[in-house]
Parts: C-alpha cells; sequence; structure tokens
C-alpha cells in the first residue's frame, strides 16, 4: 500500500500528468465555447431560415409581381402601335409568356402565407389587367381594316381629284376661248358676237368656275377628315361638305352640255358617294377615332389598376420585411448573447492559460530545461567536467540523470578520440614529408636534366664549330676537283686523235660518274653546313629582327626536327606533309627564335606520334598506323596562320589548360623539362601572335600559332589554352 502511495505521489508530480490536467482544462473551455457557439448559430440558423424560407421568398414573389404587372402595362401600348398584323402577333406571344409568368408568381403567392383578402385584391387587379390587354388584342383586327379603308378611300379621293382636274381645268379653257373668240370647234368659222359675248356664257363660265372650286373645297374637307384626332371636329366637316355638295349639283345643272359631261356626273357621284356613303371617309375616320379613344381609356384603366397593385404588392412587402426584421433581432439577439458568453469563456481561458504557462510552463518546465539546454551546450563546446544536477523528481530531472552517464561515457570516448587524433595527425605529417621527398626528387631531377642540357648546348656548339672545318675542307676539295675534271675534258679534246673512240668515251664516262659524285658531296656538304650553322644559331642568344622565309623556315626546322626525333630512335618513321602558301613570302621576324618554335611543336608532335605507334604496337593494332605530321601555313586579313597537325595520342582536357605553364611535362624526367612549350610561347608572343590549341583525345592535336604580317612592338596578353583557345 506504501508502494502504491509512492508511486500516485510520483505520478502527479510527472509533467505529463500536469499537462494532461492542464490541457484538459483548457479542452474544456474549449467545449463549453464550442457549446455557447453551437447553440447561438442554432438560433440564427432558425431565424435565418425563417428568413429565407418565408419572408424573403414572399418579398422576391411580390417584387416579381410588380415587374411583371409593370411589363403587362408596358407592352399594352405596343399592342396599339403595331403597324401588321405580324408584328401584332409577335407583341401577343410576348404578352402571353408574361401573362403566364404572372399567373405563375400569383399561384406562388397564393401557397404562402399571405392575408386572403388581399391576395383576393392581388388576383383581381391582375385579371382586369389581363382583361383590358385581350379587348386591345380582340379590337386591333378592327383597326388594321379600318385603317385599310381609310387608306383606301385616301388613294381613291387622290384619283378622283386628278380626273375632275383633267374635265374642269379644259371646259374653262374652251369657255374662255369661245367667249373671246367665238370658236367653238375645230374646221367650223365663229358664230357672231352676239351668239358668244353675252351674259348667260359669262354666267356659265362661272358656275364652271364654282364647280371647279366647290370640288376642291370637297376633296379637301375630306382629306382633313382623314387628319383629325378629335371626334367632336369631324361632324363640321361633313356638314360643311354636305354644304358643298349642294353647291356642286346647282353648278352642275347650270354649265349645261359640256365635253365629257356623262363622266363629269359619274366622277362627282364617285365624290358624293366617298363623303356621304356609309363607309365615307368622315364614317371610317370617326370609328377609327372611337377605337383609338377606347384602346387609351383601357390603357388608363392598366395603368391605374397596375398602381393600385403595386400598392397592395408594397403592402404585402411591408409585412414580409417586418417579418425578417423580426427574424433578425431575434438572430442579433442570440449573437449578442453568444459574444458576452464567449467573451466570458475567453477571459477564463486566457487566464488559465497565463497561469499554466507562467506557473508551470514557465518556472517548472521551461526554467529547469533551459538549465538542462545550456549544460548540453556546454557538453557540445567540450566541457565535460562539471557535474550534471537538475533538482525534481519528473522527466526533466531523468533527462538530467541519462546526460550524467552520457558526460561520463563522453569524457571516456573523447580520451580514446584525442589518441587517434594523434595517431592520425602523425600519419599525416609523415605522408606529408614523402610528398615533399618526392617533390624533392623531381625538382633534382629537372635540375640535373636542365644542367645535361646546357652542357650539351655546349658541347653542340664546340662539335659544330669543329665539324665545320673538315666540311669546308670537303666543299673546297669536291670544287677543286670538278674544277680538275673540266680540265681534263680539256685535255681529252685536245688529245682527241691519239685516243679510240672506245678509250675516249670510257673516260667521259668514267668523268661524268666524277661530276656527278662530287655535286652529291657538295649538295650534302651544303646541307651539313646548313645544320650546322643552325646549331650553333641555337646555342647563342637571339638574333636580330630581319625578313626570312617563313615558308623555308617552318620546312626547314620541321625536317631538323625530324631527323633529331630519328637519333633518338632510328625505328621511328614519319608521314610529313607540307601545305604551304607561297603568297605569304618573308616577314619581319626573329629566324632563330620562331625556327625554335616549330622544332619545339614538330618534335612534341613526333613524341606524340611514336607513343601512340608503341601502344598500338604493343596492343597489336599498330601494322595500320603510320605517323603523320602535316604542317600548313595561309595568309590571313593581316595575320598569318600556321597549323601543325597530328595524328598522335592527343591532350586530354584537363591538360590543356597547364601545357604552356613553365616545368609541367607529360613526359618522364630523362625526356623533358617542361620548358619547350613555354618558352615557345614566350617567343610566339614575342612576335605579337598567338598560340591555339584543339586536340582530340586519342585522335589528334593541332597547334595554330598566329603571326602578324607586320612586326608590332606590343606584346600580347597571357594566352589561356581551352581546346580550342589561344595560348
Amino acid at each position: 500500500m506504501r508502494d502504491l502511495l509512492r508511486r500516485l505521489v510520483a505520478f502527479a508530480f510527472r509533467i505529463s500528468t500536469q499537462m494532461y490536467v492542464a490541457i484538459g482544462v483548457l479542452g474544456s473551455l474549449t467545449i463549453a465555447a464550442i457549446a455557447v457557439t453551437w447553440v447561438s448559430f442554432n438560433s440564427i440558423d432558425s431565424a435565418q431560415d425563417r428568413v429565407n424560407t418565408e419572408s424573403l421568398p414572399r418579398i422576391v414573389t411580390a417584387f416579381r409581381i410588380t415587374e411583371l404587372s409593370s411589363e403587362l402595362v408596358a407592352a399594352a401600348p405596343r399592342l396599339t402601335v403595331a403597324a401588321t398584323p405580324e408584328e401584332l402577333a409577335a407583341v401577343s406571344a410576348e404578352i402571353v409568356e408574361t401573362q403566364q409568368e404572372f399567373r405563375r408568381e400569383l399561384d406562388l403567392l397564393e401557397q404562402q402565407d399571405v392575408d386572403a383578402a388581399l391576395f383576393v385584391s392581388i388576383r383581381s387587379r391582375g385579371r382586369q389587367l389581363e382583361s383590358n390587354i385581350a379587348q386591345i388584342e380582340t379590337e386591333m383586327p378592327t383597326s388594321f381594316e379600318l385603317a385599310a379603308k381609310i387608306e383606301s378611300v385616301r388613294n381613291e379621293l387622290a384619283d378622283l381629284r386628278r380626273k375632275l382636274d383633267g374635265i374642269l381645268i379644259p371646259a374653262l379653257d374652251e369657255q374662255l376661248f369661245y367667249q373671246i373668240t367665238g370658236y367653238q370647234l375645230i374646221g367650223e368659222p365663229p358664230v357672231p358676237r352676239d351668239q358668244h359675248f353675252n351674259e348667260s356664257e359669262f354666267i356659265r363660265y362661272r358656275h364652271l368656275q364654282a364647280l371647279q372650286t366647290d370640288t376642291a373645297i370637297a376633296t379637301e374637307l375630306l382629306a382633313t377628315a382623314f387628319t383629325v384626332r378629335n371626334t367632336s371636329l369631324i361632324e363640321p366637316l361633313q356638314e360643311s361638305f354636305e354644304s358643298v355638295v349642294d353647291r356642286i349639283e346647282i353648278s352642275a345643272t347650270a354649265i349645261g352640255l359640256i365635253a365629257q359631261r356623262a363622266f363629269l356626273v359619274s366622277t362627282l357621284a364617285d365624290l358624293f358617294e366617298l363623303g356621304l356613303g356609309e363607309e365615307s371617309g368622315f364614317v371610317l375616320t370617326t370609328e377609327q377615332l372611337r377605337l383609338a379613344e377606347r384602346q387609351r381609356q383601357l390603357l388608363g384603366e392598366n395603368r391605374a389598376q397596375a398602381a393600385e397593385l403595386a400598392s397592395e404588392v408594397e403592402e404585402l412587402i411591408s409585412g414580409a420585411q417586418a417579418d425578417a426584421r423580426s427574424a433578425t433581432d431575434a438572430s442579433s439577439q442570440a449573437i449578442s448573447t453568444s459574444r458576452i458568453l464567449l467573451l466570458v469563456i475567453a477571459v477564463v481561458s486566457v487566464v488559465v492559460a497565463l497561469s499554466v504557462i507562467w506557473g508551470f510552463v514557465g518556472r517548472i518546465l521551461l526554467r529547469r530545461l533551459n538549465q538542462l539546454s545550456d549544460r548540453m551546450r556546454r557538453m557540445a563546446d567540450g566541457d565535460l567536467e562539471d557535474e550534471v544536477v537538475i533538482a525534481g523528481r519528473d522527466e526533466v530531472t531523468e533527462m538530467a540523470d541519462a546526460l550524467e552517464v552520457f558526460r561520463r561515457h563522453a569524457l571516456e570516448v573523447q580520451r580514446l578520440n584525442l589518441v587517434e587524433k594523434l595517431a592520425e595527425e602523425l600519419g599525416e605529417k609523415n605522408t606529408q614529408l614523402e610528398e615533399v621527398l618526392d617533390e624533392l626528387h623531381r625538382a633534382q631531377d629537372q635540375i640535373v636534366m636542365r644542367e645535361k642540357l646546357a652542357a650539351l648546348g655546349e658541347v653542340t656548339a664546340g662539335v659544330a664549330h669543329e665539324i665545320r672545318n673538315p666540311l669546308n675542307f670537303v666543299k673546297n676539295f669536291s670544287e677543286v676537283s670538278a674544277e680538275l675534271i673540266e680540265e681534263l675534258r680539256e685535255v681529252l679534246d685536245e688529245a682527241e686523235d691519239e685516243l679510240t673512240d672506245e678509250q675516249r668515251e670510257l673516260i667521259l664516262e668514267i668523268a661524268a660518274d666524277l661530276t656527278e659524285n662530287l655535286d652529291r658531296i657538295a649538295s650534302h656538304g651544303n646541307r651539313a653546313n646548313t645544320i650546322v650553322h643552325d646549331m650553333l644559331m641555337m646555342s647563342r642568344e637571339t638574333g636580330e629582327w630581319r625578313l626570312a622565309d617563313l615558308n623555308g623556315l617552318i620546312e626547314e626546322h620541321a625536317r631538323l626536327a625530324f631527323h633529331s626525333a630519328r637519333a633518338v630512335d632510328p625505328d621511328f618513321q614519319l608521314n610529313l606533309e607540307f601545305d604551304l602558301d607561297p603568297e605569304i613570302g618573308e616577314l619581319e621576324v626573329l629566324p632563330q627564335d620562331l625556327g625554335r618554335v616549330f622544332i619545339n611543336m614538330v618534335g612534341n608532335s613526333c613524341h606524340a606520334t611514336d607513343e601512340k605507334r608503341k601502344e598500338l604496337l604493343e596492343a597489336g593494332e599498330g601494322r595500320s598506323y603510320m605517323p603523320t605530321v602535316r604542317t600548313t601555313s595561309r595568309k590571313l586579313d593581316g595575320t598569318v596562320e600556321v597549323t601543325i597537325r597530328d595524328n598522335g595520342k592527343g591532350i586530354p582536357p584537363e591538360v590543356v589548360d597547364k601545357i604552356f605553364n613553365p616545368f609541367f611535362t607529360t613526359k618522364s624526367t630523362d625526356q623533358g623539362t617542361g620548358l619547350g612549350l613555354a618558352i615557345t610561347n614566350d617567343i610566339v608572343r614575342e612576335h605579337g601572335g598567338s598560340i591555339r590549341v584543339n586536340s582530340s583525345p586519342g585522335e589528334f592535336t593541332e597547334m595554330i600559332i598566329t603571326l602578324p604580317t607586320e612586326r608590332s612592338e606590343a606584346v600580347t596578353e597571357e594566352p589561356a589554352a581551352s581546346g580550342p583557345a589561344e595560348a
């Protein structure tokens, strides 16, 4: 029992227990906040549901009814102004759609909770709107028919006016001509003056004038009737027309017989029918105006009904808005109550959280964790001497105890690592000493090789000088022997009779052989003398600038490099090709230095091709391989380009950048010092030129030398070779 109590007490002091309690309290407060929020949201949802399902649909329906009634009122005048039956049918179709939607909205409003008396009034006014529109639609065919008849009467009236003018105007002219001249018919003599120039003829002429005037008045009265817009004005026009008709009848009787009298009487009868008949212009216009007046009354009644309907719908909307405000107030009250409760819960949560943070996390947990973290950082920095001591009986104390165990083990590991580190440093020092020793040996070998080369240069100069004397003797004696042979031929010519033909031919043949041999001796002596001269020039310091045949320098020193390679390895064979541009001519150069450039580069090509040949022979594949060095020169715009290409081993890309560095070489110590290409690069730069390298490992190497055609005192910048790159 005591152990159980001790475990319970220890469990109470654990961080996990205290964290569970704190999280439980905060969780309870969160649940309370969620519950308050849930209740608040339910209340708000109920209010919103009432608005969305009752008030808002009622408002929307009412607004829609008002809108549709306005559309019906606006559509009715479009019926009255339709110009054709087709246009009337199109407007009627639109009105039918609007009426159907209007009825649907009324049915939807009937299903909602609205005042029954108010709804009955709204429906009644809607039906009255539809009835008025239907009456207008019914009367529109009559309106079209009246308009067509009026148009027909108007056209007929215009035709009668033209006919009457065609009869009366010629009759007036004939009567006037008869009164003045006495001529009545063409081809007949004039009548006596007392017959044509008397009172009766003047009265007849006056009645013709009156008849023309009255017919014009009658047609104008009918035309005016078509333009009036008030039925009260039709009756005076009709009475005036009847009075004019009486005067026309009197004048028509008084004029007696005239030309086309029968046609005139018929035309006047048609005019009387247009003004006095059952479908006269006055009757048709009166009916049209009365029909238009009825339509205006119906349209006015529609507007009044729409206004009353809008007022009743506004009353309906006001009720729905009042319900919506009531629901909104309830929702606002629920939100306010929830806000207060949430604020109280939030304050309590913050107080509890601050208490947990300050009392538990800050004072109990973080302070001790910071102590533990600080001790761990000091241990990471190497401080393993002080013990780890953290008071308490919780997980932090357990971590401190574990860290103390780790500290003790780390001390042991540190001692072991120190021993291993010292041993490793000792091994590294030994390795560095060995590398320095190897570098020292290589430096010694290079120094020895340079001394050998220097001594070889001195010996070469001495040997060349000593060889030149015997060569001069050989050359001189060959020339003297040639002169002696010429003298021998002259003696033979003088003693021609003393010798037989056979003896003479034998002596001449021997003399020719001797001459040919002496020419060969002189040629090879000159060649040997040139080689000795070049060797002497190479052993001396740099000469002076002078004009020299660049192609000759290239060919001569390339062959000299080849013979040097042959002297080292008698088995070495080389296909030495030249493609030299004859337009290059002479350039102002340092011939000895530039010759050294070509010797170094061709010598390197010989070495590369010879190494590749040996490797292929060892691999059993060297039978088809022929070492080849091709030297090309081209004159460009302001420069000369010399290309030395071999089919040797090539240069790896990582080595190309280093080949012009002093003392860098891929050859063994006894084969090179690493100074050849460095000196070559300096000589080319001294001439104002540059070197580019283009190489493919295992296939070829190209050295491209660019020289200016005119001597320049400027020295080019340090080149950087990168395949292909300038060097």
